[in-house]
């Protein structure tokens, strides 16, 4: 007995390398450029959305520094108003729209699926289809900014200012059509995350076992589905008012339509659009929290009441952006109800978090302190927001900079710094390597202090008088000293996120070796190896509490059944107990979702921008692109690079 026990060893460990090699057959990707392209991976897609939503954040914020030169002092000629409306334009739509927006989006899509212990998204094509959809709608913004077809209306184009009337030429109509594309790309990730969610769960994570990350993006998906149309709508009302061969009339008073009408349909989906971007970074915090904490949530079913709460009455608060026009006073009342009753969630997921840090053993690394920045910035966000939901201080507020500061702070300090403590804290997941400690501390002074001085001084200007949207400003205004201050905070936050790319840039080759689970952490995508193989999971894991990773036994149950060589198979299980249901094939890598992406993108473009008649060709060429997509869909059939291993192993055999 004791002579056979190594055999035994050796076989079961030449048995375990043969199955790596076989996932590592079926889940690669072709070679070259083609692969590149086509890549079906949840992880390279979603760290593309990252990156490139991070890039188009840095061109936004150059343009952000360079309307802070122009106001920094009154009467300054640094820029003539009709680049400074192109340029605030710009730096806002790519700000909400290119950046923050996506940014959750490609965080979701990379640390859903491992979270949940499954291999892939339900639907790979699709992802890739979003990514690229994407990519066309920020190109196509930031080349007519170039070609000096810059959107110049403000980020909300408000009509009548971005009709024909007050705005000839084709850049509000670029803006809409860029709208569109993005809104394609959320819809196409929201359908990703409740079907991978709902269906590829591992088995034993019911609904009430599920990290709280997954339950934001899933929050958020549903209110991706059921925002985005509203605004994809309008959009395309504004841009059918615009086409002289169709001059439709929606939004024309002269002709029977309503100003107003645009309000109510982009509010609609702007004010739930601030907590479709708001959710996900809750879901980073009480990640960080738990893991930092060294234990389990606090206030677990409040924490999920609280997030689908904020959703649901998100929806209802968006007539107080349209206190200054003309509405009925009962609907102001109740719409100033709501707009304060959401609050009380947003406090309750504070003192969570606040609980489980003061029962838990803190470990005071740097990701955690992003969360304590966060909570200090987002609280006056919250609070400002208080004040403006009242009607009386919103009318003397509306379009100063008070609004200008609660906005950055709501989505900066709300957002943005619960993302750079995410990126610290999954940085060694992403790469296997840790970020550089001393950059990080010098990133998270320079960004927080630079923020302040930047976006507080903004509520005084706003305050003392100053409007928004405007170029420059008289001399007499005493508001030069204010402007000052914060253009100097801009500078020092742009070093900040340069120190930040700099930490990124030299971590990622010369890092410090994270190991697979570096701060001892709960949830399943510590599970595997940092970074993770394309397959995610050898076999598909179980979960046994809401954190496996600490509360799996050790004799936890293996899940058997996806050895199938030849196809890329994900357990499927059931939606409320994840119990086992039924295997699923995945697709494979196809060029077709980048053709149909470039079609759709040539259509809205080219048909919306220069002819019409144009729009009946891209509609060929979608219809094209569907059939070969759908045509040579890969769902039942083996993989090409398990034939080629086939018949190599036939051929010495």
């Amino acid at each position: 007995m004791t002579v056979a026990q190594p055999t035994i060893e050796m076989q079961r460990s030449v048995a375990d390398a043969r199955h790596l090699a076989e996932l590592d057959r079926v889940w690669q990707k072709p070679r070259g450029v083609y692969g590149w392209l086509t890549t079906t991976d949840h992880k390279e897609i979603g760290l593309r959305f990252v990156c490139t939503a991070c890039i188009f954040a840095c061109m936004a914020g150059v343009l952000a520094l360079l309307m802070r030169i122009q106001l920094a002092t009154p009467k300054n000629t640094f820029l003539g108003p009709d680049a400074y409306n192109q340029i605030f334009t710009t730096h806002g739509t790519a700000m909400i729209f290119l950046f923050a927006v996506p940014v959750m989006e490609g965080m979701g899509l990379y640390l859903v699926p491992l979270m949940i212990g499954t291999r892939n998204v339900a639907f790979p094509r699709l992802l890739n289809f979003s990514y690229y959809v994407y990519l066309f709608a920020g190109l196509a913004l930031f080349g007519g900014l170039l070609c000096n077809m810059g959107p110049d209306a403000g980020w909300f184009a408000y009509v009548p200012l971005s009709g024909p009337q007050y705005s000839p030429g084709h850049r509000v109509d670029l803006w809409s059509l860029m709208f569109t594309l993005v809104e394609f790309s959320a819809l196409s990730s929201a359908v990703e995350f409740i079907t991978t969610i709902f269906k590829q769960r591992a088995v034993g994570m019911s609904l009430n076992r599920m990290p709280m990350f997954v339950w934001a993006q899933l929050v958020t998906a549903f209110m991706v589905i059921f925002a985005m149309p509203a605004v994809m709508l309008c959009s395309t009302m504004l841009s059918m008012d615009r086409l002289t061969n169709i001059g439709t009339h929606f939004y024309n008073p002269s002709e029977g339509g309503d100003a107003l009408l645009w309000q109510h349909l982009f509010w609609f989906f702007g004010h739930p659009d601030v907590y479709i971007i708001f959710i996900p970074a809750t879901g980073f915090v009480s990640s960080i929290v738990v893991a930092f904490s060294g234990r389990k949530l606090f206030g677990y079913t409040a924490m999920v009441l609280a997030l689908i709460s904020t959703a649901f009455i998100g929806f209802g608060v968006w007539v107080h952006h349209m206190f200054a026009t003309p509405l009925p006073d009962l609907g102001q009342g109740l719409f100033t109800a709501s707009s304060l009753m959401i609050v009380i969630p947003a406090g309750l997921q504070q003192f969570c978090w606040i609980a489980t840090l003061w029962g838990g053993r803190v470990r005071l690394e740097l990701p955690l302190w992003w969360v304590v920045a966060f909570i200090a910035t987002f609280v006056i966000g919250g609070l400002t927001g208080v004040m403006l939901a009242s009607v009386s201080i919103d009318l003397q507020m509306h379009d100063t900079y008070f609004v200008v500061a609660h906005l950055h702070y709501v989505l900066i300090g709300g957002a943005v710094f619960p993302l750079f403590g995410a990126f610290y804290y999954w940085f060694p997941k992403f790469t296997g390597r840790l970020m550089n400690t001393t950059l990080g501390w010098w990133n998270l002074v320079l960004t927080f202090v630079g923020f302040h001085m930047t976006f507080w001084p903004m509520h005084l200007l706003g305050v003392g008088g100053m409007t928004r949207r405007r170029f420059t400003y008289p001399i007499g205004t005493n508001w030069a000293p204010l402007n000052i201050v914060a253009t100097v905070g801009a500078f020092i936050t742009g070093v900040a996120v340069l120190l930040l790319i700099i930490n990124v840039l030299w971590s990622r080759k010369r890092g410090r070796i994270a190991g697979d689970n570096p701060w001892n952490a709960g949830t399943l995508e510590w599970a595997t190896t940092s970074p993770p193989p394309r397959y995610n999971f050898k076999d598909p894991p179980t979960c046994q509490g809401r954190e496996p990773v600490w509360e799996n036994r050790a004799d936890a149950p293996i899940i058997g059944g996806l050895d199938d060589r030849s196809r890329r198979e994900v357990l499927c299980t059931t939606i409320l107990d994840a119990a086992p249901d039924h295997r699923y094939c995945l697709a494979g890598e196809s060029l077709w979702p980048l053709l149909l992406a470039f079609a759709v993108a040539g259509l809205l473009l080219a048909g919306g921008i220069f002819n019409p008649w144009y729009a009946v060709y891209g509609l060929i060429a979608v219809t094209l692109a569907l059939f070969g997509w759908f045509w040579t869909s890969t769902l039942l059939q083996r993989h090409p690079a398990v034939h080629a291993a086939e018949h190599s192993e036939a051929a010495h055999g």
